[in-house]
């Protein structure tokens, strides 16, 4: 079943719907404009509209008779990335951009939105979630907090992300983990700061925090099973102000990934002791801040099979990847998917070449799948919402 003609015709709004999200770009809780934008768009179509929800969400209502509930989620938040794409539609707010494709699944989502509103060939409730903050800062979570279920009832809910490196079009989905958990940690070492001609007289905390730096890639290795996956990577060092002082502390910073509770539990142990140890053994002290942002985004195993066949019947059953790898990125969807049943898909969005990545200055959204995504959501809802069966 190829992509839905209507929606075929939609292209056209749906690409200048996106290249407006790209020109004006707003990052976690500052999606005023974006707000704005997506809640017109949902009136136009005659659909009901609800904002506020972690400030700047927007959920979407339609309803044709009685029958279940199903929501569709679409991600709206940039990034701190300055774009250097240098696209007619590159972004006016300096040092933002959107870099992994929410104005592409915000405009997908509006679609099918549009289409659903036209046509209303499903029986049920159809929720369309337009959700803050995915990038660092839980939006999704605050959302949950805010009521969302309880204000807005579904019985499964959907997500789904543009994927560089698959070929456009095609999908990828399956039951189980599908993307990591995201910890973030912080040591701040605490030695003695003395001259740098004169390093016997003080603590050195940059030499304990290298030795910590080494030691923490022993956790991956050595403290978890080889048959898990888990990442402890450092991504911060600070310390010192000037050339000829040994510094009284030193701060690492970093993330963390596994796909299951117990072995972030390993992975956070695993932080705790090399940092007091090693610390201990140089005389030094470490404090250790450990956060779990987001947990693992595990799909459920009938609704991932739902997402496969719709998929399927979209871009053919050869384009439907049913065991991709789980990837070690992290999705706050997964807070979603912790509240009710549901999957999350992968759309190709072309060949992973220079700047084709997620989180890259040159990366842009391929306006080619905008009709993809958007029958394939729309299929969703009409085959979940059955109004024939």
């Amino acid at each position: 079943m190829p992509v839905i003609d209507r929606i075929a015709r939609l292209h056209g709004d749906m690409t200048a719907w996106r290249r407006h999200l790209h020109t004006y770009p707003e990052t976690a809780f500052e999606e005023h404009q974006t707000q704005d934008f997506v809640a017109e768009r949902l009136r136009e179509a005659g659909i009901e509209v609800h904002r506020g929800l972690a400030g700047t969400g927007v959920v979407g209502t339609l309803s044709v008779g009685d029958g279940p509930a199903i929501g569709l989620r679409a991600d709206m938040d940039a990034l701190h990335i300055p774009e250097a794409t240098g696209v007619a539609h590159q972004s006016v707010h300096a040092g933002r951009m959107h870099a992994c494709g929410h104005d592409g699944h915000m405009a997908m989502l509006l679609g099918a939105a549009r289409y659903l509103a036209e046509t209303r060939r499903f029986r049920g409730t159809v929720r369309f979630i337009f959700q803050p903050a995915e990038e660092n800062e839980a939006g999704g979570r605050r959302m949950i907090e805010d009521g969302l279920f309880e204000r807005f009832p579904v019985d499964s809910v959907y997500g789904m992300h543009n994927w560089p490196g698959m070929e456009p079009g095609c999908f990828a989905v399956r039951p189980g983990p599908v993307m990591a958990a995201f910890d973030i940690f912080e040591i701040v070492v605490t030695g003695r700061g003395t001259h740098g001609a004169m390093p016997h007289l003080g603590i050195d905390p940059v030499v304990v925090a290298a030795e910590i730096i080494g030691a923490l890639q022993t956790i991956a290795s050595r403290a978890v099973d080889p048959l898990d996956s888990a990442v402890v990577t450092v991504t911060q060092v600070h310390a010192g102000d000037t050339w000829n002082v040994i510094p009284d502390t030193a701060t690492l910073r970093g993330t963390a990934r596994a796909f299951r509770e117990d072995v972030q539990e390993a992975v956070e142990a695993g932080v705790r002791r090399i940092a007091d140890g090693i610390a201990a053994a140089h005389g030094a002290g470490a404090e250790v801040r450990y956060e779990r942002r987001y947990p693992p985004t595990v799909n459920h195993e009938s609704e991932a099979e739902v997402a496969a066949r719709v998929a399927a019947d979209v871009s053919g059953s050869d384009a439907v990847d049913r065991d991709p790898p789980p990837s070690m990125g992290a999705e706050d969807f997964a807070f979603m998917l912790r509240e009710r049943p549901g999957a999350y898909v992968r759309i190709g969005n072309g060949p992973c070449g220079e700047g084709c990545s997620l989180h890259n200055p040159t990366y842009d959204f391929n306006d080619d799948i905008l009709p993809v995504g958007a029958t394939y959501w729309a299929r969703l809802v009409e085959t979940v919402l059955d109004a024939d069966a």
